[in-house]
């Protein structure tokens, strides 16, 4: 991508994570004292299994250096506002879900040049590793990402009115940016396309079902509720797509690794719709039950 492509990426992102600050308040932070059992099987499983899981996804299935490295960068990456929107839907703990959000957000922007280097040293030849200079990635994850939430959350204590009226116009305005964004990718690389998304396709596809899957067994498995527990799969699966292509074409300068990520937040609505159905159903039943 060129200059001013880059450019506008970098911008789209920081008004994303700014309309995540105006939605977030010092509560939602506070809860990893209230909910810590939820709060730390939410973090691991992002944190960490999502890493594993994503490395074990591009050792085992056959792919490009370029589709390895683009998953890596993707599991890297904290969960965005829309998986907060589908928990809600999907009769989650909607409050769990930004929590976890927002403080894997933060705690990311220490991780995610690790993570990368990480891919990068494993799935590339040595002349041809591009490694992130890890103090210089993480000023500047803190200016697009901690800077515009810390503004939000400002705004949203000064002006709440004026928060709550913007939060959703910004939150729509984030899913026009990924689409434009996706879409510039395909076309630029048209003649990568085709293969590209057969190799990425399937292999985050099966990384997105599975850390849903471990997400919520994880849950199940630490005795956390049936709310909680669809709020941390989701929370596992569904991942900040923008911030991993602005990654990949930002800091790394390949709109190549940015592949995988754009084929990942495409597929993702339509695993996470399938989960809202399944929610809504559960929750059906659960009233049933009741009456």
């Amino acid at each position: 991508m060129d200059g001013i492509s880059t450019a506008i990426l970098a911008i789209s992102l920081i008004i994303i994570m700014l309309g995540m600050g105006l939605s977030l308040e010092t509560d939602d932070f506070r809860r990893i004292l209230k909910y810590p059992k939820a709060i730390m099987v939410g973090l691991v499983n992002q944190l960490l299994i999502l890493p594993l899981l994503a490395f074990g996804v591009a050792s085992l299935i056959p792919v490009a250096p370029e589709i390895a490295v683009g998953i890596m960068i993707l599991a890297a990456c904290p969960g965005g506002p829309t998986s907060n929107l589908i928990a809600h839907l999907a009769k989650g703990d909607t409050a769990l879900s930004v929590s976890l959000t927002a403080i894997s957000s933060f705690i990311t922007i220490i991780t995610i040049p690790f993570v990368v280097n990480f891919g990068m040293v494993q799935f590339f030849e040595k002349g041809q590793m591009v490694e992130l200079n890890v103090v210089q990635t993480i000023v500047q994850n803190f200016v697009i990402i901690v800077i515009p939430v810390c503004t939000g959350m400002f705004i949203r204590r000064k002006r709440e009115a004026f928060a709550n009226k913007m939060s959703e116009p910004v939150r729509k305005a984030s899913g026009v940016v990924i689409a434009l964004v996706i879409i510039g990718l395909i076309i630029k690389e048209k003649d990568h396309v085709v293969p590209y998304f057969q190799q990425a396709g399937f292999a985050a596809l099966v990384l997105n079902v599975t850390t849903m899957m471990v997400g919520f067994y994880s849950a199940k498995l630490f005795k956390i509720t049936d709310r909680r527990a669809i709020s941390i799969s989701i929370e596992s699966g569904i991942q900040n797509g923008t911030m991993a292509i602005a990654i990949a074409v930002v800091l790394l300068g390949n709109a190549t690794f940015a592949i995988a990520p754009a084929i990942y937040s495409l597929l993702m609505f339509f695993t996470g719709g399938a989960v809202v159905y399944l929610g809504i159903k559960r929750s059906k039943a659960a009233l049933a039950d009741r009456s």
